[in-house]
């Protein structure tokens, strides 16, 4: 069993920054992306940032050159730095994970959520 942890979030005004945090820990044979995703009311879960292994990462346009997504491979963490931030930004941020439990079984986790909120 694999369980993800998220950490961070709040209420900030515009213009800030914050920080997210997400560890997974269980049976853990190897982790292939792991991201972070965000869901605003009355829209749908869309993705914000995800780190691939291999060093690769993606950004929606939205946050390019605002967030940083990083992973601590050894402590199979992943964080996303959030800067400049808007009231459109104002979500619930879910981390999630595709992680390998055997050589042959990978499967999506998905954290609780935490949420993060921008005053104008």
């Amino acid at each position: 069993q694999v369980q993800l942890v998220e950490s961070g979030g709040g209420l900030v005004q515009a213009g800030g920054s914050l920080s997210l945090t997400c560890a997974a820990s269980g049976s853990i044979f190897g982790i292939n992306r792991m991201g972070w995703y965000r869901q605003a009311p009355g829209k749908l879960r869309e993705l914000v940032a995800v780190s691939i292994r291999g060093g690769l990462t993606d950004y929606a346009d939205s946050v390019k050159g605002r967030f940083t997504i990083s992973i601590d491979n050894t402590k199979n963490t992943v964080y996303l730095q959030m800067s400049s931030l808007k009231p459109e930004d104002t979500a619930v941020y879910y981390c999630m994970a595709s992680i390998l439990t055997s050589w042959t079984s990978t499967h999506a986790y998905w954290g609780r959520g935490t949420q993060v909120t921008v005053s104008s």
